[in-house]
């Protein structure tokens, strides 16, 4: 079986050295770069597995360079973990609501970073969506194949956070779901992210329904639910 290839991206050379240290003595091939217009580049000429991408970047920040890689057809379900010395839930909220699939604040330990790298590929390589059908609530289209959600035939531009906690709730309408029930079952078990993150979501998502934003529904107390 092939190596999976981790991009690494951080300006920090201990960092880096102590990250392809870790990573190569667990079978990845790593490949690194300092700078976000290197790591896009990088990715272009040949797309690694999955990005560890740190925040803190001197020409253009992390956040900027996942912006980039979510919202290109190409490298959208390209695995993304955010590496940041923050640990600001703001930044983290933000990151996660542009697409990336879990964050690592520094000082980190190299056993939990290995942890959540194996997890991500893990998830990725699922292909969770492969024989989904496709949803239709009255002008409501939801293509998991295409990952793509159409509304009175128009195409909505979802992140791929909120495509997924779309999907998830649309599966299984009339259910109520906790927010640590839609984090689990969009990203998988022990993902650490915040209830807050799991609003702002919600909020987006409402938004960019327009009208259709009404199947959603807040339970309060509890969670939320997609009205049948």
């Amino acid at each position: 079986m092939a190596k999976k290839r981790i991009l690494v991206v951080d300006d920090e050379e201990d960092i880096l050295e102590l990250l392809d240290f870790n990573l190569s003595r667990e079978g990845y091939r790593v490949v690194r770069a300092t700078s976000g217009e290197q790591a896009l580049e990088k990715t272009r000429n040949e797309p690694p597995d999955l990005v560890l991408l740190d925040l803190m970047l001197p020409d253009m920040d992390g956040l900027e360079v996942t912006r980039i890689l979510k919202s290109d057809p190409e490298t959208r379900a390209l695995p993304v973990v955010m590496l940041t010395a923050k640990g600001e839930e703001a930044d983290i909220v933000l990151g996660l609501e542009l697409g990336a699939d879990d964050y690592i604040t520094k000082p980190f330990s190299p056993r939990v970073l290995l942890a959540r790298v194996k997890a991500v590929l893990r998830r990725n390589s699922a292909e969770k969506f492969h024989d989904s059908p496709v949803i239709r609530i009255h002008e409501l289209v939801i293509h998991p194949g295409r990952r793509e959600v159409r509304l009175g035939g128009k195409p909505v531009g979802l992140t791929f956070t909120e495509f997924e906690i779309l999907h998830y709730l649309a599966r299984r309408p009339g259910w109520v779901f906790t927010r640590n029930q839609i984090v689990d079952g969009v990203r998988g078990q022990d993902y650490a992210v915040t209830d807050r993150s799991v609003d702002v979501q919600i909020v987006g998502l409402r938004r960019k329904l327009g009208p259709a934003g009404r199947y959603i529904e807040t339970v309060r107390g509890v969670g939320y639910r997609f009205k049948e």
